[in-house]
This record gives structure tokens, C-alpha cells and sequence, in this order.
């Protein structure tokens, strides 16, 4: 490892990434001064960054966008997933370009700075895909430092202590604290967000990170959603007395969050009430139902998954955010694999033979992304028809 001591930074740098193996990488900093510490990880979606970066999936973690172009379409509040977001920073290849969006209502490094995020950009940021591609997701500090002053050892040995994603409930940390109501239906280009004025059925989401826009299409397709923290009790959720019960997507490590969340959706699952669940809660209904999960070598992280629906035969393209996959020769017998990524062949969906249960790895609320996978909302609502 090199004398961080020694290095001396250029003479326009105003922004850093240390990496926790000693690598520094110099770039021009934006957004909100100082430091955060995560995983660095990569997202291939060449739309949507506000949505991206407001993902509470993304606790913990700072993203490098392989788009060149980010900032383009500025930022607004109607495109955020979380009010706070649980990004750590943002790293780019080309400085941010100002906003030429109808829609845009400030520049994005400005939504940065005031939402508390540094972003770094002048990076190469293909050389850093390639090695997050072939050794791993690292862990780093990004430093945003306008007077061009760093301390590098600290941000070294911040790196270098951060213990990493594995083992780490970060659905608790972003999940909502109290019981809410939902009814605000998808956006639409003349009218805006609509409103859910005749549900049809009423589902319990319990939220380990949900986003905003899942809530909107359980919404758009005719449920009023009450929203419950991650902690709550199978006694609690059923109280509602739901049609059905959706699992959300969320941080973290599944067996972690699953500590007291897979003894709750089991419970669920023996109410027999219908069960969806994505991404967090998919790999959680595999755990509660005997299977295991691990932590992937890249993760999936984008809205050009391809993704087989085993049962249909189709291929779709699919938006995916993930660290963690569940191992599917771990599924016991009864629970079936009903979709597998084609980039790498891993389990991407499951349900249980002859029960109202089933999840998916991926995001078919697409934001951002394809709209391929609205069709599994749909399938929630047969199921709750069916019951």
C-alpha cells in the first residue's frame, strides 16, 4: 500500500475516492462537503438517477453511475422514491450538466448539497466498473473537500474499519416508524400522480424500504395500502384484516433483517392470506420457508436485467438493485423457481405449490426502468381475487 502520508493532491482536485485496500483516486468534488463511507458499487441504468439515488435499497452504498451524461434532467419531488435518502454519494465521469428537463425544478448538485450528498466526478469510471466487475464491491470513502485539503490516512482507516454490508440490518434503519395509508396512484404525463378513490382490496406492505413507486402501482391496480415498520408483529399486520400481504424490498443482508422478520412471515404464511414479495422481501419468504441466502461477488444493479419467467416462457428486462440472491438448490420441496436471470443464471423468483405466495428478485415498479413486469401486480391481485 502506498504512503498515504507522501501523496499529495493535484492541483485542481476538490474530491476523492479511498479505497479500504489503500487505492486513492482524485476527481473534482459537488454536491454537499465531507465524507461518507460505504460499498462502492456500479448501476448501469442510463435514466432515472434521482430515483436511483433516493432507493432506500441503496443504504449504505455509493454509487457509480457507468452513464456519462447525469444531471441532465435536473432533479424534482416528484421523482424521489424516500424522502431521505439512504445513498451515501455519487460518482460520475463527466461533471454535472445543467438541467434541460421540462420537469426540472432545481439542478441536481444542488438537490445533493442540500440532501446532505457528496458527489465525485472526473473518474474513470470504466475502469472502476472493471474492477468492482472482477475483484468485488469495495469499500471506500468519498470526500468532497472544496478548499482541496484532505486527510488521507483517516479516510483510510475509515474504510478501511467500515465492517461492510455482510451481517449489517440496515432495514431498520430506513423503514417508517409508524403505521400509514396509501393511495396515490402512478404518474401520468397530463394529470400528474392520481388518486385510488374505489379500492378494490386491501394490502398490508410491510416496509423494510419500500419505494414509493410500488406503493403507487399496488395502488394503480385497485388496493388500498397500509403501510407497517418492519418490526411489526404477524398478530399486527393480520389485525388489519388484509386481502393480502406484500414483502418489500429493503437494504442490507437478508439474515440480518431476517433475525425477526422471517419469524413474523411465517406466521403470515400460515394464515394462508396471499404473499408478494420483492427483492428484500423475496430473499426473506426464502428464508422463512427453509431456503439460504449469500452475498453476491457484484450484485445486480440496472434496468437491463434480463430475466426468464419460467412459467410463461418470456423474457422480460427488468430494473434490479441487489447485493444478495437466495441459493436455490436450498428451496425445499414445494416451492418452485419461477424466473432466473439470464446474465448469470441466478434464482430471480419462487413460489409455493398450491399456495397464494410468490416473489420475485427484481423491480417491476420500474423506477427507473422497463415497464416489462407490471404483469406480477396483476398476478397479486388474481391471487387475492382467487382467496
Amino acid at each position: 500500500m502506498p504512503d498515504l502520508q507522501k501523496i499529495k493532491p493535484p492541483a485542481n482536485a476538490t474530491g476523492v475516492l479511498v479505497l479500504a485496500d489503500g487505492t486513492v483516486l482524485w476527481g473534482r468534488g459537488f454536491g454537499a462537503a465531507g465524507a461518507k463511507v460505504g460499498e462502492i458499487c456500479f448501476n448501469t441504468a442510463m435514466t432515472g438517477y434521482q430515483e436511483v439515488m433516493t432507493d432506500p435499497s441503496y443504504a449504505g452504498q455509493i454509487i457509480t453511475f457507468t452513464f456519462p451524461h447525469i444531471g441532465n434532467v435536473g432533479a424534482n419531488a416528484e421523482d424521489i422514491e424516500a424522502i431521505n435518502p439512504a445513498a451515501r454519494g455519487m460518482i460520475v465521469r463527466e461533471d454535472i450538466t445543467e438541467p434541460s428537463s421540462w420537469r426540472a425544478v432545481e439542478p441536481w448538485a444542488r438537490w445533493l448539497e442540500k440532501s446532505g450528498l457528496p458527489g465525485l466526478a472526473g473518474i474513470d469510471t470504466r475502469a472502476l466498473t472493471r474492477r468492482i466487475r472482477d475483484n468485488g464491491a469495495p469499500n471506500g470513502v468519498i470526500c468532497h473537500a472544496p478548499d482541496g485539503k484532505f486527510d488521507l490516512p483517516a479516510l483510510h482507516k475509515m474504510a478501511a474499519e467500515w465492517p461492510g454490508l455482510d451481517g449489517m440490518d440496515l432495514a431498520a434503519e430506513v423503514s417508517c416508524t409508524q403505521t400509514y395509508q396509501w393511495n396515490e396512484t402512478r404518474w401520468d404525463i397530463t394529470s400528474g400522480y392520481g388518486t385510488n378513490e374505489n379500492p378494490k382490496y386491501h394490502v398490508v406492505a410491510v416496509d423494510y424500504g419500500i419505494k414509493r413507486n410500488i406503493l403507487r402501482c399496488l395502488a394503480s391496480s385497485g388496493c388500498r395500502v397500509t403501510v407497517v415498520p418492519a418490526n411489526t408483529t404477524a398478530a399486527e399486520i393480520l389485525a388489519h384484516k388484509p386481502d393480502g400481504v406484500f414483502l418489500s424490498n429493503g437494504p442490507g443482508d437478508p439474515s440480518a433483517t431476517g433475525q425477526y422478520a422471517v419469524p413474523v412471515i411465517r406466521d403470515l404464511l400460515s394464515s394462508g392470506k396471499p404473499v408478494f414479495g420483492i427483492c428484500l422481501g423475496h430473499q426473506m419468504l426464502a428464508l422463512a420457508l427453509g431456503g439460504s441466502t449469500k452475498k453476491m461477488h457484484l450484485g445486480h444493479r440496472g434496468a437491463n436485467q434480463p430475466v426468464k419467467d419460467l412459467t410463461t416462457g418470456k423474457v422480460e428486462i427488468t430494473s434490479q438493485n441487489h447485493g444478495f440472491c437466495v441459493l436455490p438448490e436450498t428451496l425445499p420441496e414445494g416451492v418452485e423457481v419461477t424466473h432466473i436471470s439470464l446474465f448469470d443464471g441466478s434464482n430471480e423468483g419462487l413460489r409455493v405449490t398450491g399456495k397464494p405466495v410468490f416473489s420475485v428478485q427484481y423491480h417491476p415498479e420500474a423506477s427507473p426502468g422497463p415497464q416489462d413486469s407490471h404483469y406480477l401486480f396483476a398476478r397479486f391481485t388474481d391471487l387475492m381475487d382467487a382467496a
